[in-house]
């Protein structure tokens, strides 16, 4: 059967790059992207349609439109804005993914991908090699409708049978894309800001550890996920997924290897440093491992060095 996906929430951070390589794997007709917003370099013969996820007649109407196989749900208001606007980022979290669910039960739309996060953790999660499965007390209102949203993808498995599959993201990094409202944002903006000024003034403390992920890890990862047969995914909630865990200073001190006169300094009572310290500083992914096969390929190292070598011809 030939695959064919819809991306809610395309516009994004993982969005554009998770779109392109399914276009590349799928091809453009098979790849159907869509955001409220009109993207700003959508390409010839690639199928873009704006929609707001919270309209659910609009929402079955692109349903029904393309017949989708798979959707993939992006649209998500983040750690650190949502703080802003707690409750707009509960209704767009909660009830675009509901909306999404029940449209793929009433027309018959089997599977369907999901990022939860990190975020879903809390002060009592343990900080180191975060399991599976612990105690999550969320802080934050991306990391309580992230956990809720867990709970409703693995319900909709176990009640109606839907393939639902999840991963929870660590802190993204990407040369391609600028941060876009989270809290390990600072791990993409340092590179911009060595590169443009020489110096970043880091909102998280020298020493706040977390795990984060580089981009193409990031992809892959993914796709290596909903290419797995069904049987082999135990997990309906969501799956840890790690790649790298590190400290501001460490960054620093990695970039410093490239560029020997970055300087770093550290910005005192940002409110996204509470969020950052309910977090884990590094996390199990042993079941993603065993049950499809997920291993990271990038480290501090090589992640820091391709980074700056993108960046220097994109800028």
């Amino acid at each position: 059967m030939k695959e064919r996906i819809i991306m809610i929430g395309a516009n994004g951070q993982i969005g554009s790059e998770l779109a392109a390589a399914l276009r590349q794997k799928f091809g453009n007709e098979n790849v159907i992207t869509s955001d409220i917003r009109e993207p700003n370099n959508q390409k010839e013969g690639e199928i873009f349609e704006t929609i707001n996820v919270l309209d659910k007649e609009a929402l079955k109407s692109l349903f029904q439109k393309y017949k989708p196989t798979q959707i993939y749900l992006l649209a998500a208001m983040l750690s650190a804005t949502g703080e802003q606007y707690p409750q707009k980022a509960w209704d767009l979290n909660m009830n675009g993914l509901l909306h999404v669910l029940d449209l793929a039960l009433e027309l018959g739309i089997k599977k369907i991908f999901w990022p939860s996060s990190i975020a879903v953790f809390g002060p009592h999660s343990p900080k180191i090699d975060t399991a599976q499965y612990c105690i999550m007390d969320p802080t934050s209102i991306y990391g309580i409708s992230k956990l809720a949203g867990e709970r409703l993808c693995e319900y909709y498995h176990l009640r109606y049978g839907l393939d639902i599959r999840s991963i929870r993201y660590p802190g993204i990094i990407s040369w391609k894309t600028a941060p876009g409202g989270g809290t390990t944002d600072y791990a993409v903006h340092i590179f911009f800001e060595a590169l443009k000024h020489g110096k970043y003034a880091s909102f998280l403390s020298a020493d706040t550890a977390l795990p984060m992920l580089y981009m193409e890890d990031a992809v892959r990862g993914t796709i290596a996920l909903m290419d797995a047969p069904s049987e082999q995914i135990r997990i309906r909630s969501s799956y840890n997924l790690a790649g790298l865990s590190f400290t501001p200073a460490e960054i620093a001190e990695e970039i410093k290897k490239i560029l020997p006169n970055f300087e770093m300094s550290y910005v005192d009572h940002d409110p996204r440093q509470a969020i950052a310290d309910s977090w884990p500083a590094s996390i199990d992914d042993s079941s993603a491992r065993k049950d499809w096969g997920w291993k990271p390929r990038f480290d501090l190292e090589s992640m820091t060095k391709d980074m700056i070598e993108n960046l220097k011809r994109d800028l």
